[in-house]
């Protein structure tokens, strides 16, 4: 057992964190506020290669592992970035592992190096209003016309979708659920932005396709296999999604530290007392902990091997011990925690995000309940 990064991993986080250095607390706190994307940071993560990380060589991108990507996605969110940062690449880094493993050729060479470059933007639609995870049961239609498909319906929480060029798109077509990847046509999608409590720099919107065209050419694999293709690609976002709150988490945990030591009260550092030193020690600890997990997780899901119960775990813990972190940082900075210019209520906000998506953590615990104890299924 070694714990230790390769080498390779090791210069990817020192890469990532002085590409990060460009992009400071200035940065971030101004997209907080207005809203717009960060596209100076998703473009520098272009012009650097970064988009293409867990991408295959043979079409622009890196072609390194999905414990490489945790290391870029953990070092971004705890740059200070948070959530902001990483969702604003997350869709480049896997989202289009569909298109990698059941895409035909033509697909590949088409589809994957725009994203890679940073030419094109994509959003996920799948979650829809009346469904939530209940994936099974998602109402869009697709229904096949000669060489295309017509898709109508309406699907929520869909990120990146105010400045998105493509979607990977979920919908019912005749023999089942189908995905596909095609154009975001604005003259067939209505797009309602959602006034949300955090991670205002990237956008999170109802969509609604009316008649949306998409050519059969665009859909990826079978129809009816679509859940399937989407489900080989879960764990992963998971790790990467448990990486970027183990990054928040530490992040959060850092700033209030150093705050601690400068901030005197009665004549000694507050981060003198027991008080304010303990709960930041137990904040380390978890991280520390769920930062293992993921990283197992990882390197399972790079072996080939099964991974779900530790994708899931490393979720989880890192969503748990993101927040409590982000809440204590909080807290640490009493009254000036509540104000924007610390920061630290963003990320209390932001941490959230990753809190609740893109799986709640009572689902996790249900996943565990039953797929690692053989516990019966509870809903």
């Amino acid at each position: 057992m070694d714990f230790s990064p390769t080498p390779e991993q090791a210069r990817i986080r020192e890469a990532i964190e002085k590409l990060c250095e460009r992009f400071g607390d200035e940065y971030w706190l101004a997209r907080d506020k207005n809203g717009e994307f960060p596209k100076e940071f998703h473009q520098a993560c272009a012009r650097d290669g970064w988009l293409g990380i867990a991408m295959p060589e043979a079409y622009g991108g890196a072609g390194l592992g999905i414990s490489e990507a945790a290391v870029m996605m953990q070092a971004i969110a705890e740059s200070g970035a948070g959530f902001s940062g990483a969702s604003a690449v997350h869709m480049n880094i896997f989202g289009l592992n569909p298109v990698v493993v059941f895409g035909t050729e033509e697909q590949k060479k088409r589809m994957l190096p725009p994203l890679i470059d940073g030419k094109h933007r994509a959003c996920f639609a799948v979650t829809e209003p009346n469904t939530g995870l209940n994936t099974r049961k998602l109402k869009t239609r697709a229904e096949k016309q000669g060489a295309q498909y017509i898709v109508s319906g309406q699907k929520v929480w869909i990120s990146t979708a105010q400045v998105a060029e493509k979607v990977l798109l979920l919908a019912r077509a005749e023999k089942g659920l189908t995905l596909f990847y095609t154009d975001f046509d604005r003259r067939h999608i209505e797009v309602r932005e959602i006034d949300k409590m955090g991670r205002h720099a990237v956008d999170s919107n109802q969509v609604f396709f009316d008649a949306l065209p998409v050519p059969e050419a665009d859909r990826i694999g079978e129809e009816g296999k679509g859940f399937e293709y989407i489900l080989h690609g879960m764990n992963p976002e998971r790790i990467l999604i448990g990486a970027e709150l183990v990054g928040l988490g530490r992040c959060a945990v850092k700033r209030a530290a150093k705050y601690a030591k400068e901030r005197v009260v009665f004549d000694r550092p507050i981060g003198q007392n027991q008080g304010i030193q303990h709960p930041l020690a137990r904040n380390w600890l978890a991280l520390e902990a769920a930062g293992l997990m993921v990283q197992k997780a990882a390197w399972l899901y790079d072996q080939g091997k099964p991974c779900g119960a530790e994708a899931n775990a490393g979720k989880y813990l890192g969503g748990e011990a993101c927040f409590d972190a982000c809440q204590q940082a909080v807290m640490t900075h009493g009254g000036f925690g509540y104000a924007a210019e610390y920061h630290v209520e963003r990320y209390l906000r932001e941490s959230l995000v990753g809190r609740i998506a893109p799986i709640t953590p009572q689902l996790i615990l249900c996943y565990i309940a039953e797929r690692v104890l053989g516990l019966p299924k509870s809903y």
